[in-house]
C-alpha cells in the first residue's frame, strides 16, 4: 500500500464514529426513549411487521436469538409487545404490538423520522442526491448478500438528457473539462436520435433496479463497413464491476453480426480505464494529436479493431 493511500479501516472506523454521535446512538436512551440502539431496532421491526417471529427479526437484524429473547422480554414486561400463537404454525408465537406500544412507538418513529430531515436539511437537492447514490454504494459494497445483476437494455425516453448530463458532470468533476464535452456528447445523442438504424446502431444503457449505472453506443461511421464505439461511461459507483469490459464486449459482437468490416473509436490518453477495455478487446492504438477543445491540452488518440 502507498504511503498516500488511505486506510480503508481506519476510515470505516472514522466513519462509524461521525455516524454513530450524528444520530444519536451513543445516547444512554435513543431518541429520548428508556431503550437502546438494539431495543429500539426490534421495536421498529415488530411495529413494521405486525405479526412476525421472533427468528424473523433475528435474521433481519442479525441479533443473537439470547440477546434478542432478552430484549423482546422486556418489551413484554413494559406492556409495549405481546405473543399471540400463530395461526399458520401452531408451534410458533409472533409479536405484536400492544396499544401501549403503539403509543410508545408512535414518537419513537416521529423522533427518528425528524432526526433525519435535520441532519440533511441544509442538503440541495443535487446533494441529497449524491448523498443517497453514495450510502446505496456502501450499502451494496458491505451487504452479504450480492447486488442484484446489471442488464443492458437499449435507449429509451430520457436516457439521451441522462448521458449528456452525466458525461457533462464526471468529466468537469473528474478531468476538469470545460462545458465543451456536454455540447459534443449532446451533438452525437442527438445525431444518434436524427438517424438511428435499427439494423446498424445501437445504444446500450447499464441498469441495476431501474438505476442507470453506464452507457455505450455503436453507430455508423463515414466509412463503409466501418462503425465506431462511443460515449462508453460509467458511474463511480458501477466501477470495478467489469461493466465497462461487458459494455464493449456488447459493441464487438453486434458489430459482427452486423456484417461491419471494422470498429473506430476515439478517446483520450487520460482515460485509462477505457483504454485497458479497449486494448483487451483488441482494439489498436492508430493515431495520435492534441487538442484543447476541453479547456487544457489533452492528447486524443484513435483506436481500431478489425472484426
Amino acid at each position: 500500500m502507498s504511503v498516500d493511500a488511505p486506510d480503508p479501516v481506519s476510515a470505516v472506523r472514522r466513519f462509524n464514529r461521525f455516524y454513530t454521535r450524528a444520530i444519536g446512538v451513543l445516547e444512554k436512551g435513543y431518541l429520548g426513549t428508556p431503550y437502546t440502539v438494539a431495543e429500539g431496532r426490534v421495536l421498529y421491526e415488530i411495529a413494521k411487521a405486525d405479526g412476525v417471529t421472533a427468528k424473523a427479526v433475528g435474521e433481519i437484524t442479525g441479533l443473537d436469538a439470547g440477546y434478542l429473547s432478552r430484549i423482546v422480554a422486556r418489551l413484554e414486561r413494559d406492556g409495549v409487545v405481546r405473543r399471540e400463537r400463530s395461526a399458520r404454525d401452531g408451534r410458533s408465537a409472533v409479536l405484536h404490538l400492544t396499544d401501549h406500544g403503539a403509543e410508545v412507538f408512535e414518537p419513537f418513529d416521529q423522533r427518528s423520522v425528524s432526526l433525519v430531515e435535520g441532519l440533511i436539511g441544509a442538503l440541495s437537492t443535487p446533494e441529497r442526491g449524491r448523498l443517497t447514490a453514495a450510502m446505496a454504494a456502501v450499502e451494496r459494497l458491505l451487504a452479504e448478500t450480492p447486488a442484484r445483476p446489471v442488464t443492458l437494455r437499449p435507449h429509451r425516453t430520457g436516457d439521451m438528457g441522462w448521458i449528456t448530463e452525466r458525461h457533462g458532470l464526471l468529466y468537469a468533476r473528474e478531468y476538469a473539462w470545460n462545458d465543451h464535452i456536454e455540447a459534443v456528447t449532446a451533438r452525437i445523442c442527438a445525431d444518434f436520435l436524427d438517424n438511428h438504424d435499427p439494423a446498424l446502431e445501437r445504444c446500450w444503457i447499464a441498469e441495476r433496479d431501474g438505476e442507470r449505472l453506464g452507457c455505450v453506443f455503436l453507430v455508423k461511421d463515414e466509412a463503409a463497413g466501418v462503425a465506431r464505439l462511443r460515449l462508453l461511461m460509467l458511474e463511480p459507483a458501477a466501477r470495478g464491476l467489469g461493466l465497462g469490459k461487458k459494455l464493449v464486449a456488447e459493441c464487438v459482437a453486434f458489430a459482427r453480426a452486423a456484417g461491419y468490416r471494422e470498429i473506430v473509436l476515439w478517446t483520450h490518453q487520460v482515460l485509462t480505464a477505457a483504454r485497458a477495455i479497449y486494448a483487451a478487446q483488441g482494439f489498436e492504438l492508430e493515431e495520435t494529436w492534441t487538442h484543447d477543445d476541453f479547456g487544457a491540452p489533452e492528447i486524443s488518440e484513435t483506436w481500431r479493431l478489425s472484426l
